[in-house]
């Protein structure tokens, strides 16, 4: 049936998934990046800082010195299939997720481009105009000019951004820059995933999830900054352990996590007990359990724990004033990930 403007639509019934949780499996997604060949250019003056090899959040190439200030140009993108039925928030959420890409690498977001996949005979286009302004809403928050984009007619709605950011090369935040002894920052709490499962599986609102997903990491990038980091990460459909992964991986180290001082959002275990776990989520864990020690954890903690988030936290290597330490690197063992 044909939505129409009188008839209320619940934008998430339109997705196979929810937000970040309809990424394809990470070891899936390494295998194929697996088969790419390294191609260069042939000649050029702006050399790759960072791109394929480590996984990272964002590509950053560096600026021909011009005889001022170095800068990094940090490029990425990120849509995803609706995560709320409210089309204004699905597009709040979206923006934010896109731009903390650029916050993960130390950037502060300058341009985006809007990437749109539309039913058209399917939903009203009142619906789009309405997720094009809550991206609006918030690039605008972020001092992020938008300039236009591109869209297409697709049988699933689907939004986010290809995003420019500007850095100091000097300066970046980066997946393989972690070093033993430095303590483990969170900046957002865990179970956005289980909760958006539950409001897709119910229509109930999570209020606390949606002020949680559209809240910019442009402040915690900030302090990162000024803390004197040098690696971090954001925490999104790969979940925290799935990130945390990548980051010991990348840094040669160990990630000692203490499960007690994971923060969560209010109502994420009810969700997971009541079984609101998305498939995504459960094929995260099965991705880490070959690199984790995981203790005495119970089967809920680490279900949250490789939780798919969408528009989720920065995981910092550094203690950021404000916000909860949940852990430290050591030398490299036998394992990635070591929970206690």
């Amino acid at each position: 049936m044909t939505a129409t403007h009188e008839t209320p639509v619940r934008l998430t019934q339109f997705a196979h998934g929810g937000g970040c949780a309809c990424k394809i499996p990470p070891g899936e997604l390494e295998d194929v990046l697996g088969g790419l060949p390294v191609v260069l250019p042939a000649a050029g003056d702006t050399p790759l800082l960072v791109g394929l090899a480590t996984g990272d959040d964002a590509a950053v190439v560096t600026l021909p010195d011009r005889g001022g200030a170095a800068q990094a140009v940090v490029s990425t993108a990120d849509f995803f299939t609706p995560v709320v039925d409210d089309p204004c928030d699905w597009g709040r959420i979206a923006a934010a997720n896109a731009l903390s890409d650029v916050y993960a690498m130390g950037g502060r977001p300058v341009l985006a481009v809007n990437l749109l996949a539309w039913p058209r005979d399917v939903l009203p286009f009142e619906l789009a105009r309405e997720v094009l302004r809550g991206g609006l809403e918030v690039a605008a928050e972020a001092g992020c000019h938008v300039g236009g984009g591109h869209s297409v007619d697709d049988p699933e709605p689907k939004y986010g951004m290809a995003v420019t950011g500007l850095a100091d090369p000097a300066r970046l935040l980066r997946n393989d820059a972690g070093r033993p002894g430095l303590p483990l920052t969170l900046t957002k709490p865990l179970g956005l995933g289980v909760l958006n499962n539950r409001h897709k599986a119910t229509g109930q609102r999570f209020q606390q999830a949606v002020a949680t997903m559209v809240a910019l990491n442009r402040d915690a990038c900030a302090a990162a900054l000024a803390a004197g980091a040098s690696c971090a990460t954001d925490v999104t459909g790969f979940g925290l352990l799935g990130h945390l992964h990548k980051l010991a991986r990348a840094s040669d180290v160990t990630a000692v996590i203490d499960t007690a001082a994971v923060p969560y959002l209010d109502g994420a275990r009810e969700a997971v007990r009541d079984g609101y776990v998305s498939g995504g989520t459960r094929r995260n864990l099965a991705w880490v359990e070959p690199f984790t020690d995981f203790g005495g954890t119970d089967a809920d903690t680490r279900l949250l724990l490789a939780d798919a988030q969408t528009s989720g936290g920065l995981l910092i290597a550094g203690e950021i004033p404000g916000y909860p330490v949940i852990g430290e690197l050591v030398p490299r063992g036998a394992h990635s990930i070591v929970l206690r």
